[in-house]
C-alpha cells in the first residue's frame, strides 16, 4: 500500500532558486522518496527498533508504549539510575536510540562508569505505539501524570527525567506534581517566556551585562529582529494550525505518505540549523541518514498517528499562552540545561532561572539544535552526565 501510494505522487517542481525557502524543496523530495520507495529496508529498520526491549501497560484506561534498557553490566554493589527520557514532535522513542548505550553501557563506550543509567523512553499517548485519548484536554498534564504512574508501575519511587520539546513540558509537569520523587530534571529546551524576559530582551544589546546576560546570549539572541522575532515567525506557521484545526492538515499527512514524509522532514532540516534553508538538499543529511529520519517517518505512518500527534497542539496551546496554573508555577527540583546553540530560540540561564530556581547546572553547547538526541547524542550524555556529578556533589 505504501509502495502505490507513493507511485501516485503528483509532483510540483519548485520555483528557482528557492533552496528550502518555501519549504521542503520538491526536487530533493525526488531524491528522498526515490530512496524510501526502492532502497529504504523497513525489515531491517525494525530489527533495528527491536535491538531494545519493548512493552506496553495499560494506564488510565490509554495502552501506553515504552522501550526499558538495563545496564549490560555494572560496577559491584551499585545500582543504575533510573532515567525517563521523553521525545517531542515530529520525533518518536526513536530519537534516543544512539544516547541509550552511552547511558546504559558506558564503559564500552570510552565513558567512565561514574554514572550507569537505565533508561525508559515511552510514546507520548497518541504518538507511534501508544494509544490516544479519545477524549478532549489530553495535555501535558495528564501526560505527566500517566508517566509518573509509569514509572511507580516500574518500582522506581524516585527518579531522573530528560526531555526536549514537548518532552520538556511534560517532564517540567512531573516535576512540579510530584516533586518529592523527580530526583533531578534534565533539559535541552525551557518554554520561559515571561513579562521579565520579553523585556530584558528588548534592552539586553544595549545592557546585556547589566541584565545578566553573557557575551554567548548576546551572541545568540542579537540582531533579534532576525534571531528571535522573524526566526519564530518563519518557524511557527505549522504550530498555529496545528494549535487551532489539528484534524484538517491531518487528512492530507494521513493520506499520503509523500506529504507527511515531506511535512515531517522539512522540521528536521530547519530546527536543526536555520541556516540550512539556503541549501538546496536542506542539509538533511549531514547531521542525519535517509534510514533513521525515514524510520522516524515510519513511526508515524503504519501507526496512523500523525493526527493524534497534531491535537497534542491544541490541546496544550489552543486556549492560548500563560492560561494555565503550571505555566506560572515553579519548578522546585534540581535542573540541569543545555543550550544548544541552533536551538529555535536561545535561552538564557537568567530565564530559565526565574522558572527553575534550582537550576545547578547550565551548558553551552559546541553544537547541535532542537533534536539533540538524534542529532548530538555524545554531547547530550555528556551534559546529563556533568548534571548529575554536580547533583551528587551537592
Amino acid at each position: 500500500d505504501l509502495h502505490r501510494r507513493i507511485d501516485k505522487f503528483r509532483f510540483t517542481p519548485p520555483l528557482e532558486d528557492s533552496c528550502f525557502h518555501y519549504g521542503f524543496n520538491s526536487n530533493y523530495l525526488k531524491k528522498v522518496i526515490s530512496y524510501w520507495r526502492n532502497e529504504f529496508d523497513w525489515k531491517k529498520q525494525v530489527e533495528i527498533l527491536n535491538r531494545y526491549p519493548h512493552f506496553k501497560t495499560k494506564i488510565e484506561g490509554l495502552d501506553i508504549h515504552f522501550i526499558h534498557v538495563k545496564p549490560p553490566q555494572l560496577p559491584a554493589g551499585r545500582t543504575p539510575k533510573p532515567l525517563l527520557m521523553v521525545h517531542g514532535w515530529p520525533g518518536s522513542f526513536y530519537e534516543f536510540y544512539k544516547i541509550i548505550p552511552l547511558l546504559t553501557d558506558p564503559k564500552n563506550h570510552g565513558l567512565s562508569d561514574e554514572h550507569v543509567f537505565e533508561v525508559i523512553c515511552p510514546s507520548i499517548p497518541g504518538y507511534g505505539f501508544s494509544e490516544a485519548s479519545s477524549k478532549k484536554g489530553f495535555n501535558s498534564v495528564a501526560t505527566a501524570r500517566i508517566f509518573y504512574k509509569l514509572m511507580l508501575r516500574l518500582g522506581f519511587q524516585e527518579f531522573y527525567i530528560q526531555g526536549g520539546d514537548w518532552g520538556a513540558l511534560i517532564c517540567t509537569n512531573m516535576a512540579q506534581l510530584v516533586p518529592s520523587h523527580v530526583k533531578g530534571l534534565h533539559l535541552n529546551m525551557a518554554l520561559v517566556l515571561s513579562n521579565f524576559s520579553t523585556l530584558t530582551l528588548l534592552l539586553g544589546r544595549r545592557f546585556g551585562r547589566f541584565l545578566g546576560y553573557t557575551e554567548r546570549d548576546v551572541e545568540l539572541l542579537y540582531p533579534v529582529k532576525e534571531k528571535v522575532f522573524y526566526s519564530l515567525m518563519r518557524e511557527s506557521g505549522y504550530m498555529h494550525i496545528q494549535c487551532t484545526k489539528p484534524d484538517t492538515v491531518g487528512s492530507a499527512l494521513n493520506d499520503s505518505p509523500v506529504g507527511l514524509a515531506a511535512y515531517i522532514l522539512e522540521k528536521f532540516s530547519t530546527w536543526t540549523n536555520t541556516e540550512f534553508r539556503y541549501l538546496e538538499d536542506g542539509g538533511l543529511e549531514r547531521k542525519f541518514s535517509l534510514d533513521d529520519l525515514l524510520t522516524n517517518v515510519m513511526l508515524y505512518w503504519t501507526t496512523a498517528t500523525i493526527v493524534s500527534s497534531q491535537r497534542f497542539y491544541k490541546e496544550n496551546l489552543g486556549q492560548g499562552w500563560m492560561t494555565q496554573k503550571h505555566e506560572r508555577m515553579k519548578v522546585y527540583v534540581p535542573t540541569g540545561f543545555s543550550a544548544f546553540p541552533s536551538e529555535l530560540m536561545h535561552t538564557p540561564e537568567k530565564w530559565v532561572r526565574i522558572k527553575y530556581p534550582k537550576l545547578i547546572s547550565y551548558s553551552y553547547m559546541a553544537r547541535g539544535g532542537h533534536f539533540a538526541a538524534f542529532e548530538e547524542p555524545e554531547l547530550l550524555a555528556q551534559d546529563i552526565r556533568k548534571f548529575l556529578s554536580v547533583l551528587e556533589q551537592q
